[in-house]
């Protein structure tokens, strides 16, 4: 009945224990650290896109020549190179696990206890099993159980515990030094679904390649576990291997398990002494010897077990049998709460330290790129803000000045119109004055011509034909004299005005070779006056005309035009005169009658010329002569009479005798001088125009240019204003880009700092 009641108690302990263990599993530290990796995974990848985009935007404003160095070929480079570094530690954490490794001398247990975690024989252990190289233990997400040998990729199936025994002894290229990774089925095993690696190790005591054991297996753990003998006490082969683990971790994590425990039940009466002195020695290791803790946490890395019996009631349990009550030594479910108060330890203490270990460096180094690239943003912002504010300034200057432009413009046209029309209207008074004295001088200019002259139709031709040539030439050199210096003064004057009032509206490269503007040359006048065609129709009167002869006095009498329709008139008459006298008297009153309107005509007009003309008679010396002579006559008789017949002879005689050559030239000179004057008159106030005009066309060829150049600068204005309003676009594009990756920088910040509370400094 009592063996029936002890039983039946040590059922229900185990049951208890195992729902403990169900519910440890359900709630398991562990998946502190699988929910940290997949976060702070979820955070560089975040973070790499983020980089990556950085990395474009910085890329594409430094090849966008118009924003003048917002950002540099370093910023770029080194954002750049941030994003190789995060795929890098992308797919480091990607591979990251928890890594305990167990330790201790040969058959110790520590094959036992790893299987009593993973509550499966997974580890070949017991009598005549000896782990003779590195063994680790993680899960995989296939069905099936397989290794793989160092070296190799193969994968070798197991199905057994035994089959892995026979496997692992059956290679002889194993060595102690070799590691042999065992993957099991995570749907068999709740430990292995939580990113966990388990290492169990040749035993201490058998080789001397520590050095190259910590290299190779230890460096990267987060939890060491020294399995001892509970039976004996911490050997030196044990304390040398964690002295050489101390020596290149800082501090590492490290639990004693004092193994085979229950041999404790068979003298009870020892126990509480063999445990208290177990425990001195291992706090003095801890704290005295490896100084990786303190007296207060030291006893609660020590604890008291007995794998074996766990990993017997577990597996048991497992099938869903109770354990066997002989099988289990007394004080078995205190032995039990210990190992189970050692794993709920261990997995917290492992999942801090490997969050701790695995992603606090890549999180400060997120931390440390996250700013910087914050900064570069930072930057590139201010940067664009200073570009955008003094382009917005230059904009504005340039419209200012494209305004100003404009008005002034608009302003000078009206001012050097009124200019150009008072200096042409002044030329053309000059040279309208200075033609007319040329005009009145033009007998002067006649008499210096000098050339053969003879009275032949083909030399007069010549003669005239370089008489009108030596005109043209003599009174342009005049005018020229008279009004080109003047002219040319006064329009180079007016030009500088012009060019001093709109030089300011000029471009800067063209105000510098303003006066290549105005041609180099001297503006001359070209009066042009044509005297060939102006007198081609002259015709000259050099033959002998008696001075006191019947044309001669009625030309002085009635003037050329009227004495020579006068002398007409008589010639008709004469004419008519003597057909009378030669032709029948029935003819006389016939032709009397034909014309008698055309004779009263001209007789009248006759008259009419001779009263008009009759107030100048006195002036003339030769009519004084004829009325005197008529007087005398009457009153001396015809001895005076003769005498004057004689004297006018003499006149006569003594007048051809001197119509020469010489006289004749004169004669053509005084009669192109009268003709010439009289057409002269006609052209003055066209020939003064057309020089007014060509001061006209000049000034406004020197305005139009500068006009030209004036409408440059209003191109080069207007395209600078559209160069500036599309640059402040782009800057402020960039502004709000850069803004934009600088508050996703914070974001990230943000996060990466709330990972840090949660996971790496939970209790701050």
């Amino acid at each position: 009945i009592l063996r029936s009641i002890s039983f039946h108690n040590t059922t229900l302990v185990a049951r208890f224990f195992g729902t403990m263990d169900s519910a440890q599993g359900n709630f398991s530290p562990l998946k502190r650290f699988v929910v940290a990796k997949k976060k702070i995974g979820d955070v560089f990848e975040q973070l790499l896109e983020y980089v990556k985009e950085g990395s474009a935007f910085v890329e594409e404003t430094c090849q966008n020549e118009a924003l003048e160095n917002i950002a540099s070929r370093d910023q770029q480079e080194e954002i750049q190179a941030y994003a190789g570094k995060l795929q890098t530690i992308k797919d480091v954490l990607a591979r990251r696990h928890m890594k305990v490794a167990f330790f201790g001398r040969t058959s110790n247990g520590k094959s036992t206890v790893v299987n009593a975690m993973l509550r499966d024989r997974v580890l070949p252990s017991g009598m005549g099993h000896t782990t003779n190289c590195f063994l680790s233990v993680e899960g995989t997400d296939a069905n099936h159980a397989y290794l793989k040998t160092e070296g190799s990729e193969e994968e070798k199936s197991i199905k057994t515990v035994n089959q892995l025994g026979h496997a692992l002894h059956m290679d002889e290229s194993l060595d102690a030094g070799c590691l042999v990774r065992i993957f099991w089925p995570k749907t068999k095993c709740a430990l292995l679904r939580d990113d966990l690696v388990l290492v169990d190790s040749p035993g201490t005591d058998v080789t001397t390649q520590l050095d190259s054991w910590i290299d190779n297996f230890c460096l990267d753990a987060d939890v060491f576990v020294l399995v001892a003998n509970s039976e004996s006490t911490l050997m030196n082969t044990e304390k040398h291997f964690f002295h050489k683990v101390n020596e290149k971790l800082s501090k590492p994590n490290i639990f004693i398990l004092n193994n085979r425990w229950d041999a404790s039940a068979s003298e009870p009466e020892y126990m509480e002494d063999v445990r208290k002195q177990h425990t001195d020695r291992c706090v003095n290791f801890l704290v005295d010897e490896l100084k990786v803790m303190d007296r207060e946490q030291a006893p609660n890395r020590i604890f008291f077990v007995s794998a074996k019996e766990v990993l017997n009631s577990r597996m048991q349990r497992a099938q869903g049998m109770p354990e066997s009550g002989g099988a289990l030594a007394e004080g078995f479910h205190e032995r039990l709460k210990e190992f189970q108060s050692f794993e709920r330890t261990f997995e917290e203490c492992i999942s801090q330290s490997a969050v701790k270990t695995k992603f606090e460096q890549h999180t400060i180094r997120a931390k440390q790129i996250t700013e910087t690239v914050k900064a570069i943003m930072d930057a590139i912002n201010i940067e664009a803000a200073e570009k955008r504010v003094a382009s917005l300034e230059d904009r504005e200057y340039q419209m200012d000045r494209l305004e100003f432009v404009k008005n002034q413009l608009s302003l000078l046209i009206e001012d050097i119109k009124m200019k150009i029309k008072a200096i042409t209207e002044e030329v053309e008074s000059k040279v309208s004055s200075a033609m007319g004295e040329e005009i009145c001088r033009l007998n002067v200019l006649i008499e210096e011509f000098h050339s053969d002259f003879q009275p032949s139709p083909h030399v007069l031709k010549l003669y005239k034909s370089d008489l009108l040539s030596h005109i043209e030439e003599g009174m342009g050199k005049n005018l020229a004299f008279r009004c080109s210096n003047a002219v040319n003064a006064s329009l180079q004057s007016s030009q500088r005005d012009m060019i001093g009032s709109m030089q300011p509206l000029l471009p800067p490269a063209v105000q510098s070779q303003i006066q290549t503007l105005v041609p180099s040359r001297k503006f001359d006048l070209s009066y042009n006056l044509n005297c060939a065609t102006l007198c081609s129709d002259f015709q000259e009167n050099i033959e002998f005309q008696f001075s006191m002869g019947w044309t001669a006095l009625v030309n002085r009498f009635l003037g050329p035009t009227n004495a020579k329709r006068a002398l007409m008139l008589v010639d008709r008459n004469f004419q008519m005169t003597h057909s009378l006298s030669t032709t029948p008297s029935s003819g006389p009153s016939s032709v009397a009658v034909a014309h008698p309107q055309d004779a009263a005509l001209s007789h009248e007009e006759l008259m009419m010329s001779m009263a008009t003309n009759l107030a100048s008679l006195t002036s003339r010396t030769s009519m004084t002569v004829v009325i005197v002579g008529g007087v005398v006559c009457r009153t001396v008789g015809w001895r005076l009479i003769a005498l004057s017949a004689s004297m006018y002879g003499l006149l006569y005689l003594w007048e051809k005798l001197t119509w020469t050559t010489k006289a004749k030239e004169h004669a053509l000179k005084r009669q192109f001088v009268d003709y010439a004057t009289e057409k002269l008159q006609l052209i003055v106030r066209f020939t003064s125009a057309n020089c007014s005009h060509q001061v006209q066309q000049e000034m406004a060829t020197t305005f139009a240019r500068l006009c030209q150049q004036v409408d440059l600068t209003q191109r080069e204005l207007e395209g600078e204003i559209s160069r500036l309003t599309a640059k402040v676009q782009t800057l402020e594009t960039v502004q709000s880009h850069s803004k934009t990756l600088r508050h996703k920088a914070t974001e990230f910040e943000r996060q990466l700092e709330a990972f840090t509370d949660q996971y790496l400094n939970p209790h701050k």
